[in-house]
């Protein structure tokens, strides 16, 4: 299974906000940082803004943090929340496969998707930035802006 962009680009900005602790980057900082740019974070920015993961503020004193729920919740279901649990295969498609009716394939994909999120589950994003890779994030210097 392979996620998303979006996904892979939230899962960098969530664990650059959990070392970061109590600085607060502007979204723009974030995104030179991890090396994405400024135009796909701000949209990732507002999904976890909008899942509870990030808080965001405007103006002088403001910026991103991690929210308590994005630090320790669930993995596992915060990739569920970004991605979607669909259907791994396009068996309704337009034309449907015509397998559709007696073929097993989808069931074995949905358990090893589900199987995927699981073994995420037990992990949050403070997990993620225990050393070694906690002082690899502190260590990112934003790229200089054109």
């Amino acid at each position: 299974m392979r996620l998303t962009k979006g996904t892979d680009i939230a899962l960098r900005i969530a664990m650059r906000l959990a070392v970061l602790q109590d600085q607060n980057p502007t979204t723009r900082e974030v995104a030179a940082a991890v090396d994405v740019p400024y135009t796909h974070a701000a949209k990732v920015v507002s999904r976890l803004q909008h899942l509870g993961v990030v808080t965001a503020r405007r103006g002088n004193g403001g910026g991103l943090a991690l929210t308590q729920a994005g630090r320790t919740g669930s993995l596992g279901q915060l990739v569920r929340d970004l991605e979607g649990v669909g259907d791994p295969v396009g068996c309704e498609d337009d034309p449907p496969c015509p397998l559709r009716a007696a073929c097993r394939l989808r069931g074995a994909l949905r358990g090893a998707q589900e199987a995927f999120f699981a073994a995420l589950d037990p992990l949050s994003i403070e997990d993620l930035v225990a050393p070694p890779t906690g002082p690899v994030l502190l260590s990112l210097s934003p790229r200089r802006a054109d």
